[in-house]
Order: C-alpha cells, then structure tokens, then sequence
C-alpha cells in the first residue's frame, strides 16, 4: 500500500513538472511573439512609406506660379553659370513667394553642387529666414557661414531680394532692406551650380508654399532699383526687362501645365518637375558631426530616435537573458540593437523621404542600452505583477525520477 501511494506521488509530481516546462515553453514563444511586433513596429516606423510618392508641385489654378505641398522639389535641368570660377562678381536673386504656414520649416532653393551640397541655400523656419553658405578656405577645407533674419514671413506674400557683391550681402523684404551684412560674403560664385526650388540637396527637407517668381540678376542692385523691381513684379507678375540690367536666368511660372518651367532669360537653363519626389545627390550615411546642429529639431529628433530603441532593449534583453548569461544577453541586445539601427539607415539612403545618417545609428543604440539598464531595474516588478513573463534567467526545470524507498 505504502509502496502503491509511493507511485501516485511520483506521477503527480512528475506531472507537475511536465506542465512547468510546458509553462516555460509557453513563456518563451509568447516573448518571442512580443519582440517580433516590437521589431515590426520599429522598421514599419524607420522606412514608411517605403516608395516615393507622387511630387507635390502642381501648377495654381488662379494666378500664374506652383504650389508646393508635401514631399515636393523642382530640380534645373543643368547647372547655372551666374559667375566663372576666377571671378568674384556681382549679382542679385529675386524670389516671390508665399509659406503655407509660418510656423513651418524647410528649404525654399539651394544652389549646389556635387563636390559641395551646401554651396548655397534659403531657408525658412517658422517667421525666420535663414541663409547659409559653404566655401573652401585657404586649406581647401569647407567652411561654413549662417546668417539669420528674424520676422521675415508672415500670413502672406513675400518678395525676397538678396543683393551679392564687394560690400558682402543686402537682404529686402518688399523692397525694404532689413539687413545689410559686409560679414557675410556673397558673391556670383554662390549662384553657380545646380539648383533645387522647395527642397535641399542631400538630405530631405521640402518647404511648403506657393512660389510666383523667381530670378537671377547680373549685378548687384541698389536699394532704389530693388523696390521698383518689387513694384513691377507685384504690379505686373513679372519684372520690367532693361538693357542696363541682365538677368541670368527669369522664371514667371506661367505654363500652367507639363512638368517644364522655361527661362525667359539668357541662361537656357529650365527647371524640371520630376513625376515622383527625389531628392537630388542623396546621402548615404551621413557623418553624425556634419548632422550635428545646436537646434530643438535637431535634439528632439535625438530623443525620438533613443526613446524609439528602449522597447526593443527591454524585449530582446528579457528573451535573450531566459537562455543565456546576462553578460552575453547585454552584448549581443546591444549589438542587435545597432544592426536594426544600422540596416534602416542604409535601407534609407534609398527613400527620398527619410534621412539616411549615422547619428541614428548612435541614439538607437544607446536606447537599446537604456532599454537593457530598464530591463534590470524593473525585473522584480514584472516578475511580481506581470509572472507569465520569463524574466528570472534562463529556466531550470528539470524532470526528477525518483524510485521507491530501501
């Protein structure tokens, strides 16, 4: 009797270890589940929307110009020769346009080339226009020069003048200057290249708006011929051509339709509105110290990329650490981690839509880490409200057979 309630023991508990490893087994599929969705929902994010969608360029329907919406750019069909490289001459860019919203940002033209992408560009953030160059010092090292103008844009049309010459750069706004800045040297030189109307080179950065006009002038202008050519343009929706003022290059956006805007001036060079969006000399990689910028899109974007990242190092680091050492479940997170991270990133440098640059790279990982450091602090938590998750090591159930008594 003793030796038959021996037996039923034995079984029972038997039993009871079969359903622990049947748990175990359970746990872990249901944590391989959850990183699987975690890994989803993180490349999902990184690439979307994984093609190039249509340009936003279209043509106004009440006046002549383009409106510029969401992912849109104008590329020239060749570069511009505003000045020979031996010189440094003068010469004046006029542009009208209207920003959709004032608290926006992006690119509205850029002139480059493929040795330097950030030779010259306009830039708006949010009522602030923003203009920077990039030339080559003595050392033949680039060298880059910002210069900022606050309160430019507001809820309507805005007439940009820029004046380049000897005396360093004239901004007017409607004909007004609001800033003159011998500091900031500017000359021809910078308009030469390729240009890009509503986005950067490089890298993304569309600007939303609408764009009536835009021209390059021979020469430096001065303040009186700035505002009559303000008052003819607004006037008249196009500037008063004159034999004593050559204009390069003069595009009045009056096609209304096909994806070709034609120079009205000497330059030949028309402008191209590609089908789908691209961005022209797209980056691969790009240098986290050439991404580094001192600005809150910049740092924000930082911290969305390392909070992005902490789920999948608190995930992949309680999967791992149910089957190996911890100091092996710590690396090898980290390292896949970085891999995703590292594969996106490359998988961006062909979407015109995303940046492709190794600061991601760097803050990824790091919120795999930080995900890793939560993962150990809030191990005896889970363990406690959440027990069905295999957060305690790798299991140790074991199957016991034991044989009656001497």
């Amino acid at each position: 009797m003793l030796l038959s309630l021996f037996r039923e023991v034995n079984r029972t508990l038997e039993s009871n270890q079969n359903l622990a490893v049947i748990a175990a087994i359970r746990k872990r599929y249901l944590l391989a589940f959850i990183c699987i969705v975690v890994l989803f929902t993180i490349l999902t994010l990184g690439l979307w929307p994984f093609h190039a969608p249509r340009n936003g360029v279209t043509w106004l329907g009440n006046r002549e110009g383009l409106r510029f919406g969401a992912y849109s750019g104008v590329i020239s069909s060749r570069p511009f020769r505003a000045a020979n490289s031996q010189s440094k001459s003068e010469a004046s860019l006029e542009i009208w346009l209207q920003p959709r919203r004032i608290w926006d940002s992006g690119t509205l033209l850029a002139f480059y080339s493929p040795a330097n992408l950030c030779q010259f560009s306009m830039r708006q953030v949010q009522t602030d226009l923003i203009l920077r160059t990039s030339a080559e010092d003595e050392r033949h090292h680039l060298g880059t020069r910002t210069l900022r103008i606050e309160n430019v844009f507001k809820p309507r049309p805005a007439f940009i003048t820029i004046t380049a010459g000897g005396q360093g750069a004239a901004i007017y706004i409607d004909g007004a200057l609001i800033a003159a800045t011998p500091q900031f040297s500017l000359s021809a030189r910078d308009f030469n290249g390729l240009l890009v109307l509503g986005d950067s080179p490089g890298q993304p950065d569309s600007w939303e708006g609408q764009l009536f006009g835009f021209a390059i002038v021979g020469r430096q202008l001065e303040a009186k011929r700035v505002f009559d050519n303000y008052a003819t343009w607004k006037q008249t929706g196009r500037p008063e051509l004159s034999a004593d003022e050559r204009y390069i290059a003069l595009y009045l956006f009056d096609e209304h339709d096909g994806r070709v805007v034609r120079d009205k001036a000497e330059s030949g060079v028309d402008l191209y509105i590609p089908q789908r969006y691209q961005v022209a000399d797209k980056i691969m990689l790009e240098p986290f110290w050439a991404e580094f910028s001192m600005t809150r899109s910049y740092w924000g974007a930082a911290l969305k990329n390392i909070v992005g990242f902490i789920p999948f190092g608190i995930c992949f680091s309680a999967y791992l650490s149910a089957a190996l050492s911890k100091k092996r479940a710590l690396l090898l997170t980290v390292a896949l981690g970085a891999l995703t991270s590292l594969t996106i990133e490359v998988l961006q440098g062909f979407l015109p839509t995303r940046d492709s640059g190794t600061t991601d790279v760097i803050t990824n990982t790091l919120g795999t880490w930080i995900g890793i450091v939560f993962y150990r602090w809030l191990t005896p938590a889970l363990v406690q409200f959440v027990p069905w998750l295999p957060l305690t090591g790798p299991a140790q159930v074991r199957i016991v057979r034991r044989g009656p008594p001497a």
